[in-house]
């Protein structure tokens, strides 16, 4: 149909621009051509082309197409927002695995865990609270990380 449109539009121009003649025939009838016959008087006749109409349901189509173009930009923008915050939350994960896998690497090093007593003096932990707290650290570990 748009195509039909475009041609008719491309043949109206052509004809308008290559002249358009009327000359009336000996029975009296009028006749127009793009093409004056020969020994005949012609008039040499200018087309105005007519305004393209538009009509309620084109509008109706446009105002549809409009929508959905719009729709269609807001829902890539709640895409992309969903997105950059997965990808925001998955390099926080990351970090924070990155950080306990470092600390874990770096308490299975060391012989001997100590906490802070009231004056700020290192106490040592015995063996087994020593082990305790390695497996509750790798429990978490594994646990945030799924490693």
């Amino acid at each position: 149909m748009k195509g039909l449109i475009i041609s008719i539009l491309f043949l109206s121009a052509s004809l308008s621009y290559a002249g358009t003649y009327r000359w009336v025939d000996e029975n009296g009838q009028t006749h127009f051509g793009d093409r004056p016959p020969q020994n005949v008087v012609t008039d040499e006749v200018r087309l105005k082309a007519a305004p393209p109409s538009v009509d309620a349901e084109a509008l109706a189509r446009k105002q549809r197409l409009n929508e959905f173009l719009q729709n269609s930009e807001k829902e890539r923008e709640a895409r992309s927002k969903v997105v950059a915050e997965q990808e925001a939350r998955a390099a926080k994960q990351k970090a924070l695995c990155e950080g306990l896998q470092a600390r874990l690497k770096y308490l299975s090093r060391v012989s001997g865990i100590y906490e802070l007593n009231k004056e700020g003096e290192r106490v040592f932990v015995n063996d087994e609270e020593n082990e305790r707290f390695r497996k509750e650290f790798k429990a978490r570990v594994q646990k945030e990380c799924g490693v």
